[in-house]
C-alpha cells in the first residue's frame, strides 16, 4: 500500500486488502472498470493481487517485456513487467503489445510472432504438473489455502492432466537467504537517491527504509555469494521440467487480510520474521527467473479469492499461457464468480 494514497480494497470484500502493489489494477479488472491492465512483479505484485481478486496475472520471462526507463539496465534481473486480465486470451493480447526487443534494454528478448495468435498451439492440452504445495511444510499456510489450490489442480486432473506431488529438492532457506541479500542490494540502490536530502527519511515507509538499511550493511562478497546461490538454484529447478510442463504453488500463503493491517505478523501460529515473509511463496519463480501465471483457484468459506501459480520452463511463455488456457477451460464456475456491485471498492492504481 502507499502511505500517500492509501490502501486499495478487495473487489470481493471491501474490508480486506486487494493484495498491495498492483491491487488497483486487479480490482479495476474484477469490477469491469478495465478490460486489461499491466503491472510489474518482483515479489508477486502481478500474481498476488490477481489471485486475491479472481483474475489472471502473468509474470513473463525476464526480458520478455523490456523495462524502460530504469536506473540500472545491467543489474540482477528480478522484476518483470507483464499483463493482467480476466481471461487468458486478453493476457496474450496485452503481452503482444508489451513484448519485444528494445535496444536500450540489453537483456530484452527478440520479438516473436503474436502470442495471442499462437495461443491454441501453446503447449499440451493436458499439461504435466508438479505440485510443490507448501514446500514440504516449509511455508506457513493459512487453513484452506492448500485445499482450494488442490481443488483447482483436480479440475485439470479431471481433464487428463497428470498432477504429482513434487519435492523441490533444494533447501528453501538457501533460496530465502540469497533472495534477501539480492533484494536488499536492489532496495539500497533504489531508495538511496531519495535519502540524499536528509529530511526525506521520515517520509519513506519504515519497511522500505529497513530494506535499504540492510543493503547498506552488505559486502560485495555477500552479494556475489547470493548470485552464485541463485545460479545453483536455477540449474537445479530447470531439471524438473524433464518430467513436468509446469510447477504449481499457491499464489499466496494467506487469504486477503484486513485492509487496515500492514502485513501478517503470523500465519497458522508461526511468526513472520520480516514484513514480506508471508509472500515467500512467490519467490520460487522470481529467483529462478521463470515465467509464472496466477490463475483463479477458488474461494474460501467466507467468499475470499485465492490464486494458483503455474510456473513454466525458461522462456516458455507461450507454453505457460497454453497451460493457463487449459485450466481456464475447466474452471468456468470459478471464473464466473463476480464481486458484488453494491460495495464498490476504493482504488489506488498508483503503485506497482
Amino acid at each position: 500500500f502507499n502511505e500517500v494514497f492509501g490502501a486499495t480494497r478487495n473487489a470481493f470484500d471491501p474490508t480486506k486488502s486487494a493484495g498491495g502493489s498492483s491491487g488497483g489494477a486487479a480490482v479495476a479488472l474484477a469490477t469491469r472498470m478495465l478490460p486489461v491492465a499491466d503491472g510489474s512483479d518482483t515479489m508477486g505484485s502481478l500474481r498476488n493481487p490477481a489471485g486475491w481478486n479472481n483474475v489472471f496475472g502473468f509474470r513473463p520471462s525476464p526480458g520478455r517485456v523490456p523495462s524502460w526507463p530504469v536506473q540500472d539496465a545491467w543489474g540482477p534481473q528480478i522484476s518483470s513487467e507483464g499483463p493482467m486480465a480476466r481471461n487468458v486470451r486478453d493476457l496474450a493480447l496485452l503481452l503482444d503489445v508489451q513484448a519485444g526487443y528494445d535496444e536500450r534494454v540489453p537483456f530484452s528478448l527478440a520479438s516473436e510472432p503474436s502470442f495471442a495468435a499462437r495461443l491454441e498451439q501453446g503447449g499440451p492440452a493436458a499439461p504435466r504438473i508438479g505440485w510443490l504445495g507448501d514446500l514440504g511444510g516449509h511455508l506457513a499456510m493459512e487453513a484452506g489455502v492448500l485445499e482450494v489450490c488442490e481443488q483447482a489442480l483436480g479440475r485439470l486432473a479431471g481433464a487428463g492432466s497428470a498432477v504429482e506431488p513434487l519435492a523441490l529438492g533444494f533447501a528453501p532457506t538457501r533460496i530465502w537467504d540469497a533472495w534477501l541479500t539480492t533484494r536488499w542490494s536492489l532496495m539500497r540502490a533504489r531508495i538511496a537517491p531519495y535519502l540524499a536530502k536528509p529530511g526525506n527519511r521520515e517520509l519513506i515507509k519504515p519497511e522500505a527504509l529497513w530494506a535499504h538499511d540492510q543493503g547498506v550493511r552488505l559486502s560485495a562478497a555477500q552479494v556475489s555469494a547470493a548470485s552464485i546461490e541463485r545460479t545453483a538454484f536455477y540449474q537445479h529447478v530447470i531439471k524438473h521440467f524433464d518430467r513436468f510442463d509446469v510447477l504449481a504453488l499457491p499464489s499466496a500463503q494467506v487469504w486477503p487480510f484486513a485492509v487496515e493491517q500492514r502485513w501478517p505478523k503470523a500465519i497458522a501460529g508461526r511468526a513472520m520474521d520480516t514484513y514480506h515473509r508471508w509472500m515467500e511463496v512467490v519467490v520460487i519463480a522470481t529467483f529462478a527467473g521463470l515465467p509464472a501465471v496466477s490463475v483463479p483457484a477458488g474461494f474460501s468459506e467466507h467468499g475470499l479469492p485465492m490464486g494458483l501459480q503455474l510456473i513454466g520452463r525458461p522462456r516458455g511463455d507461450l507454453e505457460l499461457l497454453g497451460a493457463a488456457r487449459a485450466y481456464e477451460q475447466v474452471a468456468g464456475e470459478v471464473l464466473a464468480h463476480r464481486p458484488s456491485a453494491d460495495a464498490p471498492p476504493r482504488l489506488d492504481t498508483s503503485g506497482t
